[in-house]
């Protein structure tokens, strides 16, 4: 498994991690925890040695489950366990952004005995919350790393303005972002300040969801309690233009004895400012391709025919924005 420095840990880390919201069911259908383990651990099995977590994926679930299946398989110090905070529910269909002080000093120990460690290698702040300073959030992130109870700081969905005024206050190791070959919006802004600053990033949904497994057709449909069904790319004229793409890209894969899973993650590895790039599994069959996904790279020719191929089929880009998240405090009073 290819492997990069990554922020201050005197390990590498593995290019590809594995990502556990599916893992946590809530939005995905719901879950299978002896089926998940089996995935995490063979995902570690395959040399996988980062696994991105978050205490909102099954409200606690995901955490509890890769605590599990770590303890099952041993060798926690050479895994790294990247989780995230700031979030705030009372069911699963209310949920607010909250990184104040108190609330982070809560949730890092609810996290570490979920996930059954002394430590979390990566905290990631979930989302921005715009109703807590975010020096508050920054200096509390700062103290748990000074206490040892994390390894690293970072966040997730933090523009490029945010990162600025974190860093006056503490170390910011990395960044987690959107990126994908259908959205690929945040690359000549908040990559592109990770690159200059040496802030590492993380992406997340680089395969579109399931989107760019090749997977799915025009009678593939999604179930109220999967947020697909929610998502304009998985709907009407936006699904159709983009299945079309999907199938102009296996052939580009093809040609080089590629999924275009695989092509759309070694895509995605290429760009600049991308340190490493998370692959969502729930089922260990649906790891089968990573290892394709190394020992090779797109030219640039090839490079240039996936942008046209983008830019022939998708005639309805998905607005440049990004996902909106969940809602400040403020705006549920």
């Amino acid at each position: 498994m290819e492997k990069i420095k990554f922020g201050n840990f005197d390990n590498k880390v593995s290019r590809i991690g594995l990502g556990t919201w599916a893992i946590g069911g809530w939005m995905w259908g719901g879950t299978d925890e002896t089926r998940s383990i089996h995935t995490l651990r063979t995902a570690f099995d395959l040399g996988i040695n980062l696994v991105d977590t978050a205490p909102q994926y099954g409200f606690g679930l995901a955490e509890e489950i890769v605590g599990r299946a770590i303890a099952e398989h041993g060798n926690r110090e050479k895994l790294i366990i990247a989780t995230k905070v700031g979030l705030e529910w009372e069911s699963p269909h209310k949920i607010w952004r909250n990184s104040t002080r108190k609330r982070i000093f809560q949730e890092i120990d609810d996290s570490l005995r979920r996930l059954r460690t002394e430590y979390i290698d990566l905290y990631q702040v979930h989302w921005p919350d715009p109703d807590t300073p975010l020096e508050e959030t920054a200096e509390a992130l700062y103290d748990l790393y000074e206490q040892g109870k994390i390894r690293a700081i970072g966040v997730s969905n933090f523009n490029a303005e945010q990162m600025e005024r974190w860093r006056k206050v503490a170390p910011l190791h990395s960044n987690q972002l959107q990126l994908n070959l259908f959205q690929q919006h945040l690359l000549n802004t908040d990559f592109a300040y990770c690159y200059e600053h040496k802030i590492d990033t993380i992406t997340y949904g680089t395969l579109a969801y399931g989107l760019l497994t090749g997977k799915f057709n025009s009678e593939t449909t999604f179930p109220e309690d999967d947020h697909r069904f929610y998502k304009p790319m998985f709907r009407g004229e936006y699904f159709l233009q983009f299945l079309a793409a999907v199938d102009e890209l296996k052939k580009l894969a093809a040609s080089r004895d590629k999924s275009v899973a695989q092509l759309a993650v070694r895509w995605a590895l290429q760009q600049k400012g991308v340190t490493i790039v998370l692959w969502g599994a729930r089922r260990p069959e649906q790891l089968n391709d990573i290892l394709g996904t190394e020992g090779w790279e797109l030219s640039k020719e090839e490079l240039e025919k996936i942008q046209q191929i983008i830019n022939e089929k998708v005639t309805k880009p998905l607005p440049p924005k990004k996902n909106p998240g969940p809602p400040a405090r403020s705006s549920l009073r």
